[in-house]
């Protein structure tokens, strides 16, 4: 049997834009599948500028 791998999805506290782990953001360099602990530390919101500490875990 094979495991379907969960994705978490994370949300800017600031201008609530949403980051989904299955997604990615294509657009900003982020390829679809990389969980949010795998982006860079000096990553910021593509929406507002806020950097990673900024996000908060909204669940899979």
């Amino acid at each position: 049997m094979s495991e379907v791998a969960q994705h978490a999805r994370w949300v800017c506290q600031v201008c609530n834009w949403v980051y989904d782990e299955a997604a990615g953001a294509p657009e900003h360099g982020i390829a679809p599948g990389t969980a949010f602990t795998d982006i860079p530390e000096d990553w910021y919101c593509p929406e507002c500028g806020v950097t990673k500490a900024d996000f908060e875990l909204l669940g899979p």
